[in-house]
C-alpha cells in the first residue's frame, strides 16, 4: 500500500521545463505584441504630420493661386480700363479729324461756287450790254475774276495740316487767308527767350531756336496749362483747345531766325461767335 501511494504522487519531470517554456513564449508574445503597437503609434504619427504638413502647403498654394488670381483679375481690369480711355480718345480724335475734312471740302466748294457766280454774271452781262462803256466796266470786272481767280489757285497751292487748315507762310498768304472770313489771324514775333508774349488765346515763350535746321523749342500756356514744344519744324502747326471750344486753334511758326520766330495764331469764328453768345446769355 505504502508503495503504491508513493508511485502515485510522483510528477513526470518534464513538466516544469514545460511550464517554463509556455512562460517564455507568453513574454515573448507581449514583447512581440507591445512592440509591433509602439511602431504602429509611431507610424500613425508620422502618417498624420505628414497629412497635416501635405495639407498646410496644399492650403498655402491654393492661397497663393487666389492671390495670384486676384492680381491678374485687377490687371485686367486696369488693362480693360485702360483700353476703354484709348479707344474713347481715339474716336474723340477721329470725329474731329471727320469734322475737320467736312469743313475743307465744304470751303473748296464754296470758293467754288462763288467763281462760278462771279463767271456767270460776266458772260451774262457781256451778251446784253453793248456799249464800250459797258464792255470796259465789264472788262474791269472780268480783271477782278481774273485776280479772284489767281489768288484763289495760290490759295489751293498752300500745304493743309491733318485738320484740313490751309498752312500760311508769310504775310501775303495770311491776308489771302483772312479774306476767305473763316477764322481770324493775329500774327506775331517772339524776339529773345525766356520772354512770354500774350497771342490770341495763348502766351508763347520761346525756348530753342535751331536757325540752320529751321526748327525751335517753346512753351504754351493755355488756360494756366502749360505744354512745352519741342525741336518744332517751322510751319508746322500746333493745335490746342480753350473751354468750351468746338474747334481747335492754330498756331504756326512761318519765319525762324537768331533767337527769333514769327509767325500767327489763326481762331476759329464759330468759336468767336460761340463765346460771345455765352458771354451775353451770361450777362
Amino acid at each position: 500500500m505504502s508503495d503504491e501511494t508513493i508511485i502515485e504522487r510522483e510528477s513526470p519531470s518534464w513538466h516544469l521545463p514545460a511550464i517554463i517554456v509556455l512562460g517564455l513564449i507568453a513574454v515573448g508574445g507581449l514583447w512581440f505584441g507591445w512592440n509591433a503597437s509602439s511602431k504602429l503609434d509611431v507610424t500613425q504619427q508620422t502618417v498624420t504630420a505628414q497629412l497635416k504638413a501635405a495639407e498646410q502647403t496644399m492650403q498655402q498654394d491654393v492661397s497663393s493661386l487666389k492671390d495670384r488670381l486676384a492680381q491678374d483679375e485687377k490687371a485686367n481690369a486696369d488693362l480693360q480700363g485702360d483700353l476703354n480711355v484709348v479707344t474713347k480718345k481715339l474716336k474723340i480724335t477721329q470725329g474731329q479729324l471727320k469734322v475737320a475734312r467736312e469743313e475743307a471740302t465744304k470751303l473748296n466748294d464754296a470758293t467754288s461756287q462763288k467763281l462760278t457766280a462771279l463767271d456767270t454774271t460776266v458772260h451774262t452781262e457781256l451778251a446784253t450790254k453793248a456799249t464800250s462803256d459797258d464792255v470796259k466796266t465789264v472788262d474791269t470786272k472780268v480783271g477782278g475774276v481774273a485776280t479772284d481767280l489767281a489768288s484763289t489757285k495760290e490759295d489751293l497751292k498752300m500745304a493743309r495740316s491733318e485738320m484740313g487748315t490751309l498752312i500760311a507762310r508769310n504775310h501775303d498768304e495770311i491776308d489771302q487767308l483772312r479774306r476767305l472770313g473763316e477764322r481770324e489771324y493775329v500774327e506775331f514775333t517772339i524776339d529773345g527767350k525766356n520772354k512770354p508774349t500774350k497771342v490770341g488765346n495763348v502766351t508763347v515763350e520761346l525756348k530753342n531756336v535751331n536757325e540752320k535746321n529751321n526748327r525751335f523749342s517753346l512753351v504754351m500756356t493755355v488756360e494756366d496749362k502749360r505744354f512745352e514744344k519741342k525741336n518744332r519744324a517751322m510751319n508746322e502747326p500746333v493745335f490746342f483747345y480753350t473751354s468750351g471750344a468746338r474747334y481747335p486753334e492754330e498756331m504756326v511758326v512761318n519765319k525762324v531766325g537768331k533767337n527769333t520766330v514769327s509767325g500767327y495764331v489763326s481762331i476759329p469764328k464759330a468759336n468767336s461767335e460761340k463765346a460771345a453768345a455765352t458771354s451775353t446769355s451770361g450777362n
